[in-house]
């Protein structure tokens, strides 16, 4: 068993601080799921953990709240569920620590100005058009 969890690139969060829970599974397994505690639960106190800088925490906390969890009982044995709901877990903390990319501002091309303009001046003509019609004999 390893003893870091990766979450991303240079980012790797002690197994101590993560709690797995288990308890007994709704999922398949049949009379079996009866009697094995199969569905795990890890969860994460994101505030408390060593592994992530202040604004790595602010950022993860802004997003998922203090503590973030994930449950996993779609297998019938419990080391495969405790993987998934690892896996989950690390899938979710990468997720809220990605920094979005600022926007680079770009001006509209000439070809776009123009088919603006032109779809203004037809729709224009549109409305014109549905005025009263005008009668010159009078």
């Amino acid at each position: 068993m390893t003893e870091f969890l990766p979450i991303r690139d240079g980012i790797a969060v002690p197994m101590s601080e993560i709690a797995v829970r288990a308890s007994r599974s709704s999922g398949p397994g049949g009379q079996h799921a009866n009697v094995t505690a199969s569905r795990i639960e890890a969860s994460l106190d994101i505030a408390a953990t060593t592994a992530l800088s202040e604004t790595q925490k602010q950022r993860a906390m802004a997003k998922l709240g203090p503590r973030v969890t994930a449950v996993a009982q779609d297998a019938r044995s419990q080391a495969r569920n405790r993987e998934l709901a690892l896996q989950r877990l690390a899938s979710r903390l990468a997720h809220a620590l990605e920094v979005p990319r600022v926007r680079t501002k770009t001006r509209p091309t000439a070809a776009s100005r123009r088919r603006r303009l032109d779809e203004k001046r037809r729709r224009g003509d549109t409305k014109r058009g549905r005025g009263r019609p005008f009668d010159d004999a009078s």
